[in-house]
């Protein structure tokens, strides 16, 4: 989806420590939607999806140790990481996704480590896809979750993916239920209208993290 247009409110600089805020929800649940509504606005955001891919880049040692543990299957012809190919196979077997996860994880943790040391905000947004999955709840200062029916991810990613439904769905399965995601939240941004509501729901919650930071 994209964000539609509104006008950035001011975001003072501080010298101290920025609010560290994760950003999750489920797949198709409006993340980037968000996320990208927040940068619009002036706030540092940093999207670990996004870094995971810039680290399996060619020539990155995260894809030479993946290409060891997979094999020539995982890359395509002109030696990308062939994602679909891999997903597939870490969600039939633990231990292969356990094993990625060790690869790609520290690397992630470290790079934003070092990203948060150039932060100079009242605040900023890490979107963690697999946050309370992944046990990385101690890294945030407050936890904001974007929540969305079932039936509308479903359609969302049916739409940006053209994955059926059951494939969705088996993604689904490997994430955290909604009702874990509501309970562990500090803020819930629902992203259940159109995206002017989203927008608004999104731009209260801005003027908030401002107040606390």
């Amino acid at each position: 989806m994209t964000a539609p247009e509104s006008a950035p409110p001011e975001q003072p600089v501080r010298e101290r420590s920025p609010l560290v805020v994760g950003l999750t929800g489920g797949i198709g649940s409006g993340k980037s939607t968000v996320s990208d509504l927040f940068r619009s606005w002036g706030v540092p955001v940093l999207d670990t999806d996004q870094l995971a891919r810039e680290l399996v880049a060619p020539g990155q040692s995260a894809l030479a140790e993946i290409h060891a543990l997979f094999g020539e299957r995982c890359l395509h012809p002109d030696g990308t990481l062939d994602r679909v190919w891999v997903r597939r196979q870490i969600f039939s077997n633990p231990a292969a996704r356990q094993q990625l996860e060790a690869i790609l994880h520290p690397r992630i943790r470290q790079c934003t480590q070092d990203w948060l040391g150039t932060v100079n905000a009242p605040f900023c947004i890490v979107v963690v896809p697999l946050l309370l999955e992944t046990g990385q709840r101690e890294l945030f200062d407050r936890i904001v979750v974007v929540d969305s029916p079932e039936k509308e991810q479903l359609k969302r990613v049916a739409a940006r993916d053209g994955l059926s439904d059951n494939a969705v769905m088996d993604i689904m399965a490997t994430q955290a239920d909604r009702a874990t995601r509501l309970a562990a939240a500090d803020d819930v941004i629902r992203n259940d209208a159109d995206l002017a509501t989203l927008a608004e729901r999104s731009r209260e919650l801005y003027g908030h993290l401002t107040d606390i930071a």
